[in-house]
């Protein structure tokens, strides 16, 4: 019923003062951990650089977003209706913001964020009330993905 494609993970532009305020913060906890005998958070922390690092040369794929009258199917991954809880849409164009959000019966199972990109978010919403009850609680971004967006993480 709706098609668009996003990018796979949000590619930020990071200035030099980014990766030297990284760098700094990085070497702080690394002190902090040897001063305190914590050798399980040095480890935690390099390999967080490590992911940082690696992660950085990537290039984001596009990914194919389908609502169907069965489920969503992202890539190559299908979610049905019957897993899903609620779905929220979140639509600030001032900020920037314009995402649908997914959330799943199964706690352990963390939401669905996928940016709308230049999909009108109405007939989204209409058609997906059919099949789900919308969250209207959420009414702005998560914390997490405002933390990310803000530290270019």
């Amino acid at each position: 019923m709706f098609r668009w494609k996003v990018d796979e993970f949000e590619k930020h532009v990071r200035s030099k003062t980014w990766y030297i305020s990284a760098i700094s913060i990085a070497l702080i906890m690394m002190l902090f951990s040897f001063m305190t005998a914590n050798f399980l958070f040095a480890v935690i922390v390099v390999i967080s650089s490590l992911v940082i690092i690696l992660h950085e040369g990537r290039i984001p794929d596009k990914v194919t977003i389908v609502i169907t009258k069965e489920g969503v199917l992202i890539g190559k991954r299908f979610y049905d209706y019957d897993d899903l809880k609620n779905f929220a849409i979140v639509y600030k164009p001032r900020m920037g913001t314009k995402n649908l959000y997914f959330e799943f019966k199964n706690m352990v199972r963390q939401r669905l964020s996928i940016p709308l990109e230049n999909m009108d978010p109405l007939p989204i919403r209409e058609n997906l009330l059919k099949y789900l009850p919308e969250n209207l609680d959420r009414i702005d971004q998560p914390l997490s993905e405002q933390l990310a967006r803000i530290f270019k993480l």
